[in-house]
């Protein structure tokens, strides 16, 4: 709240540089921030009498979303990427995908490692869980098995995170 919608009959007032002025009526308060050409801001509205604050509102709503602003900047989303494999992978093909795998997590994102069974294939689930487990093991220096290998409808999926 501030200015005119403060319904309060008293309030402790703070002055724009920090300093307590006490306990005033709020026509004296509104004065008083009108002499200064600010704004009276209730910073507390539960404590007995409320503590009210003048300062410059708009001035503050910009710092505040620029500081939000600051904090979003410095946050890093983690992202999923995927890999996927099918059951009948030659050697060196699995390399190839570990070494890609290995630049995901260590670029600080998570990997989804995906086996799509066709046909018949699905009739042979463990050459899959086979190959995830050595796909763990190879990553275990950079990732760590964040879900275990898990069957859903015609793929097998494990999830690796970046070791911290």
């Amino acid at each position: 709240m501030l200015n005119e919608q403060i319904r309060d009959k008293e309030l402790r007032i703070i002055d724009s540089d920090g300093t307590q002025l006490g306990i005033m009526p709020l026509r004296d308060a509104m004065a008083l921030a009108e002499e200064k050409r600010l704004d009276l801001v209730k910073i507390s509205p539960t404590a007995s009498p409320p503590v009210c604050k003048i300062m410059d509102y708009s001035k503050y709503k910009f710092d505040q979303a620029k500081k939000e602003k600051e904090t979003r900047k410095k946050q890093k989303t983690v992202e999923t990427k995927e890999i996927r494999l099918s059951p009948n992978i030659d050697k060196h093909d699995v390399d190839v995908k570990i070494k890609k795998a290995t630049e995901f997590l260590q670029s600080g994102d998570k990997v989804k490692i995906t086996i799509r069974f066709r046909g018949r294939e699905l009739g042979h689930t463990e050459i899959a869980y086979g190959i995830l487990h050595e796909f763990a093991e190879r990553l275990s220096a950079c990732g760590v098995v964040e879900k275990p290998p898990k069957m859903e409808m015609k793929t097998m999926a494990m999830f690796l995170a970046p070791k911290l």
